[in-house]
């Protein structure tokens, strides 16, 4: 299969599941939702040794917003509800209370069942807290130095997906690159995925366990090495690619993870210098999820 004149090669992205929640942050400015987000979901590229996969989802004007200011939604996964419970609880503790003007709202309205991340994040009012009403939600007001930060009692989770990805080949590193912040952007308009890596990018393809050092769980993939492809048996990069870069995302469920696949490519497949469009799996044999790139189109 050929879109736009670049091969798709006839494969498999293998995912597998995960807990996700889903919280909206507002601020009193747009600049500032936007930094506590990110500050929430730093440090949460890959679970293989982040203690989360994290990333922002989408903006929410203010009209949309419980509170009637601007936020992000953001999601924060883990394999285990244990896990996400506590990082929940330091992520909004340590990242959005501590910064300026920001309040955290449930944002999973379908959740699977709920955590109580400010109903324990309360205690920090040290009894001066209150408890409030807003739309209808249960809503904590914790006073601190600018004012009071507010926190939704319980937080939903659910199962999601983690690891829907893709990659994307080109004739030289920046024609790869160029192709990925396309396909990140793109991505970026579905509501309910994200692209966890730096700025959405995956730079350093890994592969489970290693051929030399025992006690690694992960190493690089040298097949997917531009620079080794002439000195590994069994490289899986063509002689004319000198640039790979792989996309991965998380999603809410598994049809959102396809159609972030889906506008990912498309978009990628449109600049030139892309050859092809790869994605990794492991046989089949660990990911409960699978993603044929044909039947996304």
């Amino acid at each position: 299969m050929e879109i736009n004149g670049v091969e798709i090669e006839d494969t498999f992205a293998e995912a597998f599941g995960i807990q996700v929640s889903r919280v909206l942050v507002t601020a009193a400015t747009k600049k500032f939702a936007k930094i506590a987000a990110t500050e929430a979901t730093g440090y949460a590229t890959s679970v293989i040794g982040c203690p989360a996969e994290a990333g922002i989802d989408c903006y929410v004007p203010p009209e949309e917003t419980p509170d009637g200011r601007p936020g992000y939604m953001i999601m924060i996964c883990n394999m285990s509800k244990k896990n996400l419970d506590h990082e929940l609880l330091e992520r909004v503790g340590m990242c959005l209370l501590t910064a300026a003007t920001t309040a955290a709202f449930n944002a999973l309205d379908d959740a699977d069942e709920t955590l109580k991340t400010g109903q324990k994040l309360k205690f920090f009012g040290d009894g001066f807290e209150k408890e409030l009403d807003i739309d209808g939600r249960k809503i904590w007001s914790i006073p601190i130095m600018s004012g009071d930060f507010l926190v939704e009692a319980e937080l939903g989770i659910k199962a999601g997906v983690a690891g829907g990805n893709f990659f994307i080949m080109g004739d030289s590193p920046s024609s790869a690159l160029i192709a990925a912040e396309a396909a990140v952007d793109a991505i970026g308009a579905i509501e309910g995925a994200i692209t966890p890596f730096p700025g959405g990018v995956v730079a350093s393809g890994s592969k489970v366990g290693s051929n030399k050092y025992k006690f690694l769980g992960a190493s690089t993939n040298e097949k997917m090495c531009v620079t080794l492809k002439n000195e590994v048996e069994g490289s899986e990069i063509p002689a004319d690619v000198n640039g790979v870069y792989e996309i991965v995302i998380d999603g809410v469920n598994e049809e959102v993870v396809k159609e972030a696949m889906k506008v990912g490519i498309e978009a990628a497949v449109k600049v030139p210098g892309v050859l092809k469009i790869s994605a990794g799996n492991f046989g089949g044999n660990l990911g409960a999820f699978k993603f044929n790139l044909h039947d996304l189109f």
